[in-house]
């Protein structure tokens, strides 16, 4: 607010309408400003001008920056595999790998309980999700014998799937665990534990999985979310590009 009273030396409650969308212009050309700094500004301004002054622009909602659409990092399979070989601790490579294996965010795998182990219907529960949701996942066979191995080898008789002392694992220390296993793999993407959770969507469509049960599996509300996988699958594209070109052969 103070930058907009300075560019026009006058006080902001007299500016009009046409006067703050050439102030967002400015910001935009002029000065170049990044969309998260544009994006403060026009939080810090509307606030004024609606709640302050009751002023209910359509000015604010033209000037809003669109949202990148940057596509996910993902890891191929043998990636994934080279990378959670090079994590040391047991219970952090447990915990990266079950994360994988159901698609898991960062904080539902830290969370796991072992009551979240469905062992009969080869289920994994995810409590209180994204937008506080319970869901089911699928449990593979081989994982499922993996977290009994592991929690007869590391189990400490408490709630916790991943314990540490009295608590669960933090968000911290896998991250720590995961971007150090990176490095040591030479591994030159940007990616993070979440990015096992793109990978985990990207190979189940490429093996062949419908995309509406994965929308259901990772628990998208909205279906666009699910959709971005479509542009990440190298199966995919090695089919578009056969067809390609025989249609093309004899042009």
């Amino acid at each position: 607010m103070r930058k907009l009273a300075k560019h026009y030396m006058r006080s902001p409650d007299q500016l009009s309408e046409e006067e703050v969308r050439q102030f967002f212009l400015y910001l935009i050309n002029s000065r170049k400003a990044a969309k998260s700094t544009v994006t403060i500004y026009l939080c810090g301004i509307k606030f004024f001008f609606e709640k302050t002054l009751g002023r209910l622009w359509p000015v604010f909602d033209l000037v809003r920056p669109r949202r990148s659409k940057k596509l996910p990092v993902v890891l191929s399979r043998e990636e994934v595999r080279t990378v959670l070989k090079r994590i040391k601790h047991p219970v952090l490579r447990m915990a990266l790998t079950t994360m994988y294996a159901c698609g898991l965010r960062i904080s539902e795998a830290v969370r796991l309980t072992i009551k979240d182990i469905d062992g009969d219907r080869h289920q994994l529960w995810v409590r209180c999700g994204k937008g506080g949701k319970d869901s089911a996942v699928p449990l593979p066979d081989h994982v499922l014998k993996l977290l009994r191995n592991h929690y007869k080898n590391f189990g400490n008789g408490g709630t916790w799937l991943f314990p540490q002392k009295q608590w669960h694992i933090g968000t911290e220390i896998l991250q720590d665990a995961f971007k150090q296993a990176l490095h040591e793999t030479g591994i030159k993407k940007s990616a993070t534990p979440h990015t096992l959770r793109h990978s985990y969507a990207t190979h189940l469509l490429e093996n062949g999985e419908d995309i509406t049960t994965l929308q259901k599996i990772l628990g998208h509300a909205d279906f666009s979310t699910t959709k971005i996988y479509l542009h990440l699958t190298s199966k995919i594209s090695e089919r578009l590009d056969k067809s390609l070109n025989e249609l093309m052969s004899d042009l």
